[in-house]
């Protein structure tokens, strides 16, 4: 059983090292180290080039969010290698020795599946809030101590395991997401063919500077723009789901827009019904086009 990990970076090179020597001291061995850079600054290029044919390095020529330097990994995965698995993960997701060898072991359990989540664990070992399992019965929330894989309905780019054969079928992840729910897209979009799994034996650190999880209400002005993206691209894979589940989406951005309009204590309440509400109007005109990458002979 083989594997690519793709990593996609941008200017955190001291996390970036991390990251790679955990790939590098993995027990199961990692066939292919594929660095997405987002044209990081160029201490990341010397340190990069430096490592020779360690890692496959591929510089990107502009900034092209998380979303673009995934479509540009697993392009790379499919095109120039022949591996079964890519293995996607960002530039501060630290795996364990053993993360890889669970994810396979796993896999090697089963007959088809669609993509498998790691457990994703902050640096004081509890939940990473911005990657906890999202399984398919939304009513009920998985325990930390959870021993047990479950299916899931979608899961983020913090480790993540999908099958070559199941990439060909569905495509590439949307570039122009840029930012913020690619990875429910691309998930989802996989989970239409085949079940995807939490599996938590297979663990990880998002070494994130807080844990967190992302709320238009309460996060910092300079960051308020990034939840554009956001929107436009809730708007967009809700419609993809089944009818249920798109007025349950549409359910949930009208009452979070319900909340930064009338929430007493709302700083700049006028800046992020703006962010909001455009991002909404550009969801409901918002049509990428999926490719497919032209797997190597």
């Amino acid at each position: 059983m083989t594997t690519s990990a793709v990593v996609v970076t941008f200017n955190r090179l001291p996390m970036l090292k991390e990251v790679i020597a955990a790939l590098q001291n993995s027990t199961t061995k990692v066939d292919h180290i594929i660095v997405i850079d987002n044209n990081s600054r160029d201490d990341t290029v010397a340190y990069l080039t430096s490592l020779g044919s360690q890692i496959e390095y591929v510089r990107l020529g502009e900034n092209l969010g998380g979303a673009g330097g995934f479509n540009r990994g697993v392009r790379y995965f499919m095109e120039k290698t022949n591996d079964e698995f890519v293995w996607l993960m960002d530039d501060d997701t630290v795996p364990l020795a053993d993360t890889l060898t669970n994810l396979l072991k796993f896999a090697d359990e089963k007959d088809q599946f669609g993509f498998l989540a790691s457990d994703v664990r902050w640096v004081d070992g509890h939940r990473a809030k911005m990657n906890n399992p999202s399984p398919v019965n939304r009513a009920r929330k998985i325990p930390e101590d959870s021993t047990t894989p479950e299916k899931l309905k979608n899961a983020t780019f913090v480790s993540l395991l999908m099958p070559r054969e199941i990439i060909a079928q569905m495509g590439l992840p949307i570039t122009e997401f840029f930012i913020w729910g690619d990875d429910i897209e691309y998930t989802e979009r996989a989970g239409r063919l085949a079940a995807g799994y939490f599996v938590p034996q297979a663990r990880v650190i998002h070494k994130m500077k807080s844990n967190v999880g992302s709320d238009v209400l309460t996060d910092s002005l300079d960051r308020l723009p990034r939840y554009f993206y956001s929107y436009r691209n809730k708007i967009y894979y809700g419609a993809k789901r089944s009818l249920m589940g798109h007025i349950r989406s549409n359910l949930r951005i009208t009452l979070e827009f319900l909340r930064v309009l009338f929430k007493p204590g709302v700083d700049h309440r006028k800046e992020r019904l703006q962010v909001v509400w455009s991002g909404i109007v550009a969801g409901h005109k918002f049509k990428p086009e999926i490719e497919f990458a032209e797997p190597k002979d």
